[in-house]
C-alpha cells in the first residue's frame, strides 16, 4: 500500500499536538530531519518533549527553543564546550526553563529499540554508582548489579532519509542512517522528509535502511543547509 506524501513539511506535522513526545533523527547536522523542525516551528507545538541525539550543536532543533516549545529534551549531549557560544537551549536549561535528561548514547539508543521490539527494558551496567543510576531499579543477576534502564518510545518520530518509494521504504546516505532506522520503529507516527521520492522497486532492497512498514507519511525537502556556529 502507497505511503501518504505531503506537498509540504508544514503540513506533514500540522496535526502533532501540544504536549507530544516526539523522536527526532539525526547526528549534529547528519541525518537530521531540519525542514520537519524547522516546520514545527512555524507551527507552534508547545510543551514538547524531544529525543535526539544532541541539541544546539550543528542541528536545527535549538530553533523549538525560540518560542519556548520544548518542555524536555532527552538527549546524549546538549551543553556545548567551554569557550563556544551556547545555545538557546543550553540557556533555557540554566534558567530552569526546560528540564534535560541526560543518557548515555548507547543507553539511549537501546532504550529506543527496546520501545520498538515491545521489550521491558534493558540491563547494562553503563551508569551503575553514578548520578546515572538515580531513581533507577538495579538488579542482581548471576552475583552482578545490572541497572534497568526503561523502554523509550515517541507519539511523533521525524526521520531524514536521501530516497523514499511510494510505499514508504526509506534509503539513507552514509552517517544519515544514525539514529533514523531505530527511531522508525519506536513511534506511532513516523513522518520522513526524503530528498526524491521514487517509484516502488527503485530502491534495492539491500539498500532499504528503513522498510515501508514504519513509514506513514513521506515529503520531498531540498536539503537545509547545515548551520554551523562553532
Amino acid at each position: 500500500m502507497d505511503v501518504l506524501v505531503f506537498e509540504s513539511a508544514d503540513s506533514a506535522v500540522a496535526d502533532v499536538v501540544d504536549g507530544s513526545v516526539v523522536l527526532v533523527g539525526g547526528f549534529v547536522s547528519a541525518g537530521t530531519p531540519s525542514n520537519l523542525i524547522l516546520a514545527l516551528k512555524r507551527g507552534g507545538q508547545t510543551g514538547l518533549t524531544a529525543v535526539a541525539n544532541n541539541i544546539g550543536l550543528g542541528d536545527l532543533l535549538d530553533e523549538l527553543c525560540e518560542e519556548r516549545q520544548l518542555a524536555k529534551v532527552i538527549a546524549t549531549f546538549a551543553i556545548r564546550a567551554s569557550g563556544t557560544r551556547s545555545s538557546r537551549f543550553e540557556a533555557q536549561y540554566r534558567a530552569g526553563e526546560v528540564e534535560l535528561e541526560l543518557a548515555p548514547q548507547g543507553t539511549l539508543i537501546e532504550r529506543l529499540r527496546a520501545g520498538g521490539a515491545g521489550l521491558g527494558g534493558v540491563l547494562t551496567k553503563t551508569g551503575l554508582g553514578t548520578m546515572m543510576a538515580e531513581g533507577k531499579q538495579v538488579l542482581e543477576l548471576d552475583g552482578e548489579d545490572w541497572l534497568l534502564e526503561r523502554p523509550l518510545r515517541g507519539d511523533v518520530a521525524l526521520l531524514k532519509a536521501w530516497r523514499g518509494d511510494r510505499q514508504g521504504n526509506l534509503q539513507y546516505r552514509l552517517a544519515g542512517l544514525n539514529f533514523n532506522p531505530v527511531m522508525a520503529t519506536a513511534a506511532d507516527l513516523v513522518i520522513a522528509e526524503v530528498e526524491e521520492i521514487v517509484e516502488a522497486g527503485e530502491i534495492p532492497p539491500e539498500l532499504v535502511g528503513t522498510p515501508g512498514i514504519y513509514v506513514h507519511r513521506l515529503v520531498q525537502c531540498d536539503p537545509v543547509p547545515v548551520r554551523w556556529d562553532g
